[in-house]
């Protein structure tokens, strides 16, 4: 045998290996997702402001005659809202999903004072989280209209995965997460990826770091069903989502409002958190949470 057909003959040969395994794993893989599929429960979550009503106990009352299971508060004054919320909650089939935000100051700031701010508010809603059985609370590490901002250098990732180590640290301590969100390009330059979030994760070396995706800002990825699966069932905590082109109610936007890719991703991960509202409406509210609540369950029926 010559060289050349010695290499072909190998080749083909590391080919057939490969698609034998590769056949294996996809038929393992199908079994699994056909299970998930059949068992994974859409948990749909609505952030505060969603919901009609003219104070909490009618926007919760709303949201349980719609069967929606989670309450997406904002992180702001958290702390004096813990019994309010606590006993809005009392006896329904809802409980809090994430909290969103709400601290001042920001992680990667170059002045002492703005990130000490940040330290110390943050921490006061992780603890507030922790008392409301929240899955954790989410976090921008930076906004383009926050400056002086650190740069976007290696130093800096190795800055921030040391930071969120500390303070995923305290998260466990306090029975909850913190949730890393990416945005789009327009809102943020540091950390517009779900994988990149991921990878943070994974470097900050805590259990108490997760991240999430919006299905909004999730235009910087070029696959729904590749963003959530980069972040797997080990980091993916938390799921946002409006329409997809004006921010609005899913369904207002027509046939650019198509999730099924995500969520068959979900149901492959058998994903057991939240996906919860974060958008405005054109529309009637009344009219267009009940509609975009249908679209979920039956584009979700359809993943």
């Amino acid at each position: 045998m010559n060289r050349r057909k010695f290499i072909t003959s190998s080749i083909c040969g590391a080919a057939s290996v490969a698609v034998a395994s590769s056949a294996g794993l996809l038929t393992s893989c199908a079994a699994g997702a056909e299970k998930a599929a059949k068992n994974t429960e859409l948990r749909i979550s609505f952030q505060e402001g969603i919901a009609p009503g003219k104070d909490l106990k009618e926007k919760l009352d709303y949201m349980e005659n719609m069967g929606i299971v989670g309450f997406e508060p904002g992180g702001r004054n958290l702390a004096g809202r813990v019994n309010e919320i606590q006993q809005a909650l009392a006896g329904r089939n809802i409980k809090v999903s994430a909290i969103c935000a709400g601290f001042k100051g920001f992680i990667l700031a170059e002045d002492p004072a703005v990130k000490a701010e940040f330290d110390t508010t943050m921490r006061e809603i992780i603890a507030a989280a922790g008392d409301l059985g929240s899955t954790g609370v989410i976090m921008v590490p930076a906004f383009n209209w926050q400056s002086p901002c650190k740069p976007h250098t290696l130093e800096t990732r190795e800055f921030l995965c040391e930071q969120l180590h500390e303070l995923g640290e305290y998260a466990l301590k306090q029975n909850t997460t913190i949730i890393l969100e990416p945005l789009n390009r327009r809102e943020a330059h540091y950390l517009r990826l779900v994988s990149d979030a991921a990878a943070i994760c994974r470097d900050s070396k805590s259990a108490g770091v997760k991240c999430m995706g919006d299905f909004w800002h999730m235009q910087e990825d070029t696959s729904d069903y590749a963003a959530f699966m980069s972040a797997g069932k080990e980091y993916l905590q938390h799921v946002h989502i409006a329409s997809r082109g004006r921010r609005i109610m899913p369904g207002e936007d027509g046939e650019l409002d198509n999730y099924v890719e995500g969520f068959r991703a979900l149901k492959e991960l058998d994903y057991p958190y939240y996906v919860s509202f974060e958008c405005g409406t054109k529309g009637e509210r009344e009219q267009t949470v009940k509609a975009a609540v249908e679209l979920m369950r039956k584009q979700w029926e359809q993943a």
